[in-house]
């Protein structure tokens, strides 16, 4: 792997060289000097979190800290190279100071109180029952995330659903909607979104403005459900429920005002402006953002003294899949770095035809091409850094689409959002929940059979959704 990373590294390097004073100015990586060489370690890093928990588990599984290690160096390294140590320490302490590090104690902070939530007891799966509770873990998703809507509800769910002789595809429909779309509302809800909060993006900037089109794409996905749920239903015939007859307890309720501390401590780094706390390799650190960061920790220590451990080992809580994420998005973020920059050139950059691709020929954007483009991408590779590639393809600036970019924006925020649902892998919870259902009796469809439902139900949703509200 040592000659592979140098050899690497030494190409990257002969991209960039020969016009280091062009690609480095003292503001930080000028994009349009860069050559497309630069996005391999990112498409490496992105690729290897798609393809090798499918086709190589058992390696992924034992050495994805390495290979995360290799694709970070392989840009660290020419990055040092070209700009110099003190230049590359400067944009690798940017990257985690105000992007990795934040958005890390976030994951970490929702992870451990959603974890520390019991539903117990049990109730009967019907149509009735199992839409009300995937509309629950919708709602659920945009306050305490995806990830944690999804360990809430998916045990409560599996109970509900035991005596059912068909019901792979309630669990399928979960994916849609607890682990997907109803993210959509709230940096909270999903990582991309909350990346956008960093870049800028009002709190609440995605509640007003992509609500309808996620009310719509919800409501027409439980709609189906509830039909099919229906039809397979009313043809299957019952049997005695496995599951003794419990009433329905929520345990751990301290984690909800957790959660309030949590939207408080975000809301309160957007409105306040503290001046600089301090500085790290020439990158200012605000007291607003320090005081957020500290906030997240004490609520995830908070939660775990407060919450019975026998309630998170009811939920089958553990530290696994929060190490796995800050691992990966370690190497992410890193290797995004040039990638940025290259986008931030538009139209001057390596990425032109990217850009040509979501334009209109008179420079407008296509919405539509944003939405489907972000989708695509989402679908298979992870959709936190899939949003942060369209959002600084069109344009970065915050405030700019929030404002005349507006559509550009809910369009790019419902493309990562949404259509993180086409595939096992599109977003972290859908894995999570396909694992947790079959290791419950749930016989879940392949990784192709979940795209024969994805490809029924939600491409053409997401077709509506363009024709309603992205076309023109």
């Amino acid at each position: 792997m040592n000659g592979k990373m140098a050899a690497m590294a030494t190409g990257l390097a002969a991209a960039g060289i020969a016009a280091p004073d062009a690609a480095w100015a003292s503001e930080g990586l000028n994009g349009a000097a860069l050559g497309g060489a630069w996005a391999l370690p990112f498409v490496g890093m992105l690729l290897s979190i798609a393809l090798f928990p499918l086709f190589a588990p058992h390696a992924w599984e034992h050495h994805q800290g390495k290979i995360t290690a290799f694709w970070a160096l392989v840009t660290a390294i020419p990055l040092a190279l070209v700009a110099g140590g003190g230049a590359a320490a400067s944009a690798l302490a940017h990257t985690a100071l105000l992007d990795y590090i934040p958005f890390i104690l976030l994951l970490t902070a929702l992870f451990t109180t959603a974890g520390g939530i019991l539903i117990a007891g049990n109730i009967h799966g019907s149509p009735a029952v199992n839409a009300l509770l995937l509309a629950i873990g919708a709602v659920l998703a945009s306050l305490i995330g995806t990830t944690g809507a999804s360990m809430v509800m998916i045990r409560p769910v599996i109970r509900a659903n035991d005596d059912r002789k068909h019901n792979a595809h309630v669990f399928v429909f979960f994916i849609f909607l607890v682990s997907n779309l109803g993210g959509a509302l709230t940096p909270l809800g999903d990582p991309p979104l909350f990346l956008g909060f960093l870049r800028g993006v009002d709190f609440f900037w995605t509640t007003k403005h992509v609500f309808a089109e996620t009310l719509f794409a919800a409501g027409l996905v439980l709609a189906v459900f509830y039909a099919i749920d229906s039809v397979i239903y009313r043809r299957e015939g019952r049997v005695p429920d496995p599951t003794p007859d419990r009433r329905v307890r929520v345990r751990g309720v301290e984690n909800l005002a957790l959660i309030g501390v949590i939207i408080a401590a975000i809301l309160l780094s957007a409105a306040w402006k503290g001046g600089v706390a301090f500085t790290v390799a020439g990158v200012a650190v605000e007291w607003q953002g320090l005081v957020r960061d500290l906030v997240m920790v004490a609520v995830a220590v908070a939660s775990m003294k407060l919450t019975k451990s026998a309630w998170r080992e009811a939920n089958g809580f553990s530290w696994g899949p929060i190490k796995e994420v800050a691992t990966l998005f370690a190497g992410i973020f890193v290797t995004m770095i040039p990638v940025l920059a290259m986008l931030q050139a538009g139209r001057d950059g390596a990425f032109a035809p990217l850009v040509a691709l979501v334009s209109h020929p008179d420079g407008a954007p296509n919405n539509a091409a944003y939405f489907w483009l972000t989708g695509a991408l989402s679908s298979f590779l992870d959709n936190a850094p899939t949003y942060l590639v369209f959002f600084q393809l069109a344009g970065g600036d915050a405030q700019t689409l929030m404002t005349q970019g507006a559509l550009t924006l809910a369009a790019i925020s419902c493309g990562a959002v949404f259509m993180g649902a086409n595939s096992y892998i599109g977003n972290a919870p859908n894995f999570m929940v396909y694992a947790i259902a079959r290791d419950g009796g749930v016989r879940m469809p392949s990784f192709f059979g979940y795209m024969l439902w994805s490809g029924a139900v939600l491409i053409p949703t997401f077709l509506l959704v363009t024709w309603v509200f992205f076309a023109g």
